[in-house]
């Protein structure tokens, strides 16, 4: 089995009705061309490093695809040039180590795992911060002593 990954833009003018039906369109023609879609994701509206057709955004849709072999490509390709509401495409194929990359990004080993990671150390250090306190005796705070008050020359030569 081959792995892909296809993403394109569709054109933000058309209504939200019109976006997803187009997503679904290239959905539909690649289940009728034998292609298992391993991971879907709209990447919603986001905003172009350049303008496209007088356009400075689009809706992102990324799809990750799994098939024999890459026959269905040059006919998904053409159907994406020919397609007024898609700005750009962009096909790659993607070797055993991107495969994996994406699954243990999808799993959460990577990115927001790192953070929860983080998040869980700075818990547990917290807690034990807390707990030094309380082998301390917890005293509370420390009361500042009352400031000194400080005579004057003058004061003491007038007794």
């Amino acid at each position: 089995m081959r792995h892909f990954e296809t993403t394109f833009i569709v054109d933000p003018v058309l209504s939200d009705g019109e976006i997803k039906k187009t997503a679904k369109k290239y959905l539909d023609f690649l289940k009728e061309q034998g292609v298992e879609v391993k991971y879907n994701n709209e990447m919603g509206l986001r905003q172009l490093a350049y303008p496209i057709k007088r356009k400075n955004s689009g809706v992102y849709y990324n799809l990750e695809l799994e098939a024999e072999n890459g026959n269905f490509i040059a006919e998904m390709e053409l159907a994406f040039r020919r397609d007024e509401r898609i700005l750009r495409f962009l096909t790659i194929r993607l070797d055993k180590y991107a495969v994996q990359y994406y699954q243990d990004k999808r799993d959460g080993k990577i990115g927001h795992y790192k953070a929860k990671v983080a998040a869980e150390r700075k818990a547990k250090a917290e807690e034990e911060a807390k707990n030094r306190k309380d082998r301390r005796g917890n005293r509370g705070p420390k009361k500042k002593p009352a400031p000194r008050k400080t005579v004057s020359s003058n004061e003491t030569k007038g007794e």
